[in-house]
């Protein structure tokens, strides 16, 4: 069997969460990463063929049945990674029950593997070729390490206890500080900065609330504290959205409510092996793709507590002639995105 995924070495211990006082959510909507000159390899970067994976949320009870069925090398990713977690990660895909899976302790490694078990089907079902042709990929938060690993940086053990970590130590930040995140639909992103703005205002400066996924035009996630969510629900209506949906997450991702767990995963991170990409990987933090390890160690820490610019990354590869593109894993959340981007825009979805 033939495989993008690599063996790799045991990390020796899992860091323990620091319980740390928080700084105020941060209102900013983009971050900067320092250039290195070993840090330039894709920086003329030609898309032609995307692989885009999935993060939280696109989890159901019942994926990844019917591909460890029909792709041995799909199961034999399950078996490894259950090996690695302490726990049967395809029972849990397969039959629930949904409030486990939906954890985000859980969710984000099942979404890790089966997305990578989607690529094994593909692998089997079209061929080499049909994988080899993806020469650019990301993923959406989470789904950043399943295309770090697509790509040859980081090895699939390694990856699993990184997201084993990252899920533990996010569901450990939210629990310290109660936070949640709220859907604003129908909005351009300008007016939902405004939302926020007017939200802050009634709010303690703790409780702030910020734009935490750019998604696409009318459909951006808000993140702060309990008191600025229910008051960006409250004034939602005037300021003309169509509606507010609570999202189903454990706190305040992609906002300083996240510091303790990026300083427990940049400790992991540090002692992870992470190499040059075969293809770019475009960032979550700056929509931009990177190739030295340090730097893709550094944004991957700061990815938990910056807003996810999933918006600006597919404008740029579809401005830099991006053809096609391929949701692999579960759900079709991307694809939904994708389209409201550019309907014209060929996506094809290889789901588990």
């Amino acid at each position: 069997m033939r495989s993008v995924l690599g063996n790799s070495r045991i990390f020796s211990r899992t860091p323990g969460v620091k319980q740390a006082r928080l700084p105020p959510v941060r209102t900013t909507a983009t971050a900067s990463v320092v250039e290195k000159a070993s840090d330039t390899k894709f920086a003329q970067y030609t898309p032609g063929t995307a692989f885009l994976f999935p993060g939280q949320g696109a989890q159901t009870v019942g994926m990844a049945k019917d591909v460890v069925e029909e792709v041995p090398a799909a199961k034999d990713l399950f078996d490894q990674a259950s090996e690695i977690l302490g726990y049967d990660l395809l029972k849990l895909c397969v039959e629930g029950p949904k409030d486990k899976l939906d954890s985000t302790v859980i969710s984000q490694p099942a979404i890790y593997v089966a997305s990578l078990a989607a690529v094994e089907k593909l692998r089997q079902t079209e061929g080499e070729e049909a994988v080899q042709a993806a020469d650019v990929a990301a993923g959406l938060s989470l789904g950043e390490y399943t295309a770090l690993t697509f790509a040859g940086a980081l090895k699939f053990e390694d990856g699993v206890r990184l997201v084993k970590i990252r899920g533990e130590s996010m569901q450990a930040a939210a629990d310290a500080r109660p936070s949640a995140m709220v859907s604003v639909i129908g909005l351009a992103a300008d007016k939902v900065e405004e939302l926020c703005e007017a939200a802050n205002k009634e709010v303690a400066a703790e409780d702030a609330v910020r734009i935490a996924n750019f998604l696409c035009n009318g459909n951006y996630a808000v993140s702060g504290g309990l008191p600025g969510c229910e008051a960006v629900e409250k004034l939602a209506k005037s300021f003309k959205a169509r509606m507010t949906v609570r999202l189903a997450v454990a706190g305040a991702f992609h906002t300083s409510y996240m510091q303790p767990a990026e300083e427990t995963l940049r400790e992991a991170l540090a002692s992870t092996e992470i190499v040059v990409p075969r293809i770019p990987v475009v960032s979550n933090v700056d929509a931009q793709p990177h190739s030295d390890p340090d730097t893709i160690k550094d944004i991957l820490a700061r990815q938990l507590t910056s807003p996810v610019q999933w918006e600006t990354t597919m404008k740029t590869l579809l401005e830099k002639g991006l053809q096609r593109s391929y949701e692999i894993g579960p759900n079709k959340v991307i694809a939904g995105i994708v389209k409201r981007i550019d309907k014209a825009h060929s996506v094809t979805n290889i789901q588990v």
